[in-house]
């Protein structure tokens, strides 16, 4: 088959998958159907009498009916707190009512033109997928700001924002796993991995660095990737933007604005002085006062705050100096106008914060992930086919359940005991596990920010809907599942450890 042929076969399939994708109903009613299909669901798996045992405690694990006295007085109770307690849901508002008065301010438009203004054309793409990846450090924040500020970057020189949008939010999302830096992901799951791992040997350790060498280099191969895919799969695919939104203004800064970004970036230097100072000391204010581990520490906990204090001081403080701020209400303006475009978010929020937490109270994912577990142990498959299909099964539940820590959790005690008493160590497991759970992000509707995708998207496509997003992110999964995968056989095969005090191999 020719390659023009090809390409068009695969529009022909993305076209076909965004039609049908967008002929599903909105994503909040469609979040509603799922608890009801869940709850249904419940019921029906009970009948069943389906049963597994734990492989790692023995014990026996029975699907949750939800339609029953007892679970209906649950679905009422609970109501209110699966909504309130819904993570992304605190993270998305505390973080925009900072970064609403950075933009409110001008602070953002001013320095997305001195990016735009300075940075190399060529190297523009793969700048902005890195440095989706690199965000990670920061917990989650790449959502809020890194995604709409891609498209935005895009629409400023000319290209397709949906591009930018697409790009951003494949490194942040489907690199979720790959960093520089450790971020607050790492402690989370190696926490989670030893105590899976103490089922089978109660004195073993898991250090939050496990998988540091494996993702330093999976930084470079995630962003590279993903330039490709922008590039020449998705950009040629979107065409020539002809949406109503404009593009920031390419002027030279104004000396308000050279002002305003002076004292802005004073504002950023005194913050960052009073971070490091209350990090680099042994004792300082800003670590673990038990350990002085800054890993667990309250800076790392509280990273949000850090966000919405360091956005808001330094869209003051440009503000002030740009004569844009002249008085509280202003300052006021800017985070209620951030407020106003969340609306239909906090309503979807609700219904899938319903659906997430049903499917969790059912044990139907636990189930499935036993099953799974059996089938591969059953395999008699070498070390590199059987992490590669354990890639491909994190992949798979990770279209299904969200949270990659809640996941874990759920995971890590079925298949962390049963991969130890193969020989793997549970460093090993847990990478595999990571990149199966990155890969599916950006297609998964359960992945917790994915209806505020969506809600970027219809800025600049007003007709956009699920079908439309998964449609122009399919590419991107696939390539890094691909290339990911590859890279992690090669690891394997040449036998390099994951981290330090990271092996691949358990000590007989």
């Amino acid at each position: 088959m020719a390659v023009s042929d090809t390409s068009s076969l695969t529009n022909r399939l993305l076209r076909f998958i965004e039609r049908v994708g967008n002929r599903l109903p909105h994503p909040a009613t469609l979040f509603a159907l799922l608890a009801l299909l869940t709850l249904l669901l419940s019921w029906v798996v009970s009948l069943m009498g389906v049963s597994v045992e734990h492989p790692g405690t023995g014990e026996s694990i029975r699907p949750v009916n939800l339609l029953n006295r007892d679970g209906l007085h649950r679905i009422i109770t609970m109501l209110v707190k699966n909504f309130t307690d819904f993570a992304p849901l605190g993270t998305v508002l505390v973080a925009l009512l900072g970064i609403g008065i950075a933009e409110g301010s001008g602070l953002i438009g001013t320095a997305l033109r001195v990016l735009v203004l300075k940075a190399p054309r060529r190297l523009l793409t793969f700048v902005v997928v890195f440095a989706g990846v690199i965000s990670n450090t920061a917990s989650e924040v790449g959502y809020v700001l890194l995604v709409p500020l891609g498209a935005m970057i895009f629409l400023a020189v000319g290209r397709h924002p949906i591009a930018g949008l697409a790009a951003s939010f494949a490194g942040v999302s489907g690199g979720y796993s790959a960093n520089l830096l450790l971020g607050t992901i790492d402690p989370l799951l190696a926490g989670i991995s030893e105590e899976a791992a103490r089922i089978v040997n109660p004195s073993y350790s898991v250090n939050a660095a496990c998988n540091y060498y494996f993702m330093f280099v999976s930084t470079f191969v995630i962003a590279a990737a993903g330039t490709w895919v922008t590039e020449r799969m998705v950009e040629p695919r979107l065409g020539r933007y002809e949406g109503s939104e404009q593009a920031v203004e390419l002027n030279p800064l104004t000396p308000a604005e050279r002002r305003g970004l002076r004292w802005a970036l004073l504002a950023a230097l005194l913050m960052t002085a009073l971070i490091l100072w209350g990090l680099l000391p042994a004792n300082g204010f800003l670590r673990d006062p038990a350990t002085g581990s800054v890993l667990k520490s309250p800076f790392m906990k509280g990273i949000v705050a850090f966000i919405f204090l360091t956005a808001a001081v330094c869209g003051v403080a440009y503000g002030i100096g740009a004569g844009v701020y002249r008085n509280d209400g202003d300052v006021i303006k800017g985070m209620a106008r951030a407020m106003e475009t969340l609306g239909s978010y906090i309503v979807l929020v609700f219904f899938a914060a319903q659906f997430v937490a049903y499917f969790n109270w059912t044990n139907i994912g636990l189930i499935t992930a036993v099953k799974g577990a059996a089938w591969l142990k059953a395999s008699g498959l070498g070390p590199v086919p059987l992490m590669l299909c354990f890639i491909l099964v994190s992949a798979t539940i990770n279209l299904f359940m969200g949270s990659a820590s809640a996941k874990w959790a759920i995971m890590a005690p079925v298949f962390i005991p049963m991969f130890m008493l193969l020989g793997f160590s549970p460093e090993m497991v847990q990478a595999a596990y990571r990149i199966g759970d990155s890969c599916t992000n950006i297609i998964s509707p359960m992945m917790s920010y994915f209806a505020l995708i969506i809600a970027f998207v219809q800025r600049y496509d007003k007709q956009a809907g699920l079908g439309t997003l998964i449609a122009t992110m399919l590419p991107y999964s696939v390539i890094f599942l691909l290339g990911w995968s590859l890279l992690f056989a090669l690891w394997l095969l040449l036998g390099l450890p994951l981290g330090p005090g990271a092996p691949l191999f358990l000590n007989p």
